[in-house]
This record gives C-alpha cells, structure tokens and sequence, in this order.
C-alpha cells in the first residue's frame, strides 16, 4: 500500500494541511480548486450578506453541481468509447470476413487459371488431331 503524503494548502486564508495516498501537486490542485471556488462566491455582493451556513451551504452545492456535470461529460465520453469500440470490433470482424473471402477467391481464380490452361492444351491437341484428320481425309481423296 502506498504511504499517505500530506501538503499545506490555503484556503480562504487559512492553512490546511490535506491528507491523502495521492501526490502533492494533486492534494495542491484540489485546494486551489477550493479556494477558487470560495473567490469566486466572494466576489458576489450577495453572497457575502448571507450567514456562514448558507455559504458554506451553498459552496457544497455548487461543488457537487461540478462533479455531477463532470460525471455526466465523462459517462457520456464513456459511453461513446464504448460504441466506438464496438464499432472498431465489428469493423475488424468484417475485415476478418472479408480477408478470407479473398484469400477463398484467390484460390478459386488459381484453380480456374490451371482449368483455363489444361483446357488450352486440350484445345491445341483437338485441334491438332483435326487438322491431322482433315490433312489425311484430303490426301485419301486424291
């Protein structure tokens, strides 16, 4: 397991020290999203008027506003991998398909190509044969 690290971070002010088994630039980065999102309500003038409860209130639900938009964006990022990795699997299988199509085609024209050739020599040897028997029909019938 690996050991918890530990980085100062402030917030609003104030120093934090934030716990976790991730690395400090990350335990940095989410108290720099922290402190910004607490900066940017501070700018509101209405935000100020209220009670620390309903700030407090308030930051938690834009914070979880964020993640469930950034959770919805990755789950339809997801989403669209998948398809596209379906896709990219029935694109191979029909590759597949299709490489043995050729290759079943390829060895049918070879067998129709040595066909043709044995044929031709057939041809050449019928017509060999019929010029033998129409030279010796003509010499008879002189």
């Amino acid at each position: 397991m690996a050991a918890k690290k530990s980085a100062e971070v402030i917030i609003d002010g104030k120093v934090y020290t934030l716990s976790g088994y991730e690395e400090e630039d990350y335990l940095q980065k989410v108290g720099t999203y922290i402190n910004n999102k607490i900066n940017e309500f501070n700018e509101m003038e209405e935000f100020r008027r209220l009670s620390a409860d309903t700030r407090s209130t308030l930051l938690a639900l834009n914070i979880a506003d964020d993640y469930f938009k950034a959770k919805e964006s990755v789950d339809k990022y997801q989403m669209d991998m998948d398809q596209k990795e379906k896709e990219i699997y029935d694109l191979k299988h029909d590759l597949i398909a299709d490489q043995i199509k050729l290759e079943n085609y390829e060895e049918k024209i070879k067998a129709l190509e040595a066909d043709k050739q044995e044929l031709l020599v057939q041809k050449s040897k019928l017509e060999a044969s019929l010029e033998d028997a129409l030279l010796g029909d003509i010499a008879e019938d002189k």
